[in-house]
């Protein structure tokens, strides 16, 4: 299964893609997309068309993107938002199923924990991909996006498949969690 991870940014955008044999990962590629200084529906522009040209070049199975967070700025959240926006559109105009992680579930899932510094997330995206030099660090959040989704969707699917027997003792799953 080919994982593409998006790292949604307004001026840099990044992108990785793996592979998922079993539990062994492979990388395939990864990048940055690049937007001109320019007006922000040009920019927009620009991530939707990159994003489906990567689409288009490596032919994912499925894509996770990260989750906006909250930032002290207002305003700089609603560019991301959009640049986010930008980018699942073309993932979604490519019939790609969409996962979501957080930043604290992407750097659990690599580092180990949720408080991972950049470098760190480098290091073990670098480790796990057995890369020969470093990834930039846009390329390498995109490709610890994807690595989230490649240990997350066993987990989803371990409980999928427990809840029928899950549902006969009066329990459900939603978005991953047990719900009583």
């Amino acid at each position: 299964m080919k994982i593409l991870g998006i790292d949604p940014g307004l001026r840099t955008t990044g992108f990785g893609i793996i592979d998922k044999q079993g539990h062994k990962l492979s990388y395939i590629a990864s990048g940055t997309i690049k937007t001109p200084d320019a007006d922000l529906p040009q920019r927009l522009k620009v991530i939707l068309a990159s994003v489906s040209e990567v689409i288009r070049t490596y032919t994912p199975d499925c894509s996770a993107i990260e989750k906006v967070f909250v930032n002290v700025n207002p305003q700089s959240t609603l560019l991301l938002g959009q640049a986010r926006g930008a980018a699942i559109c073309a993932l979604v105009s490519a019939d790609l199923p969409v996962a979501e992680y957080t930043a604290l579930q992407i750097k659990q899932a690599v580092a180990g924990h949720g408080k991972a510094q950049k470098q760190q997330v480098q290091d073990m995206v670098q480790r796990l991909l057995l890369l020969p030099g470093l990834p930039g660090t846009d390329a390498a959040d995109a490709l610890a996006v994807a690595i989230c989704h490649a240990h997350s969707g066993d987990a989803l699917a371990h409980l999928g498949a427990l809840a029928p027997g899950l549902a006969k003792k009066g329990l459900r799953v939603r978005g991953g969690r047990l719900i009583g």
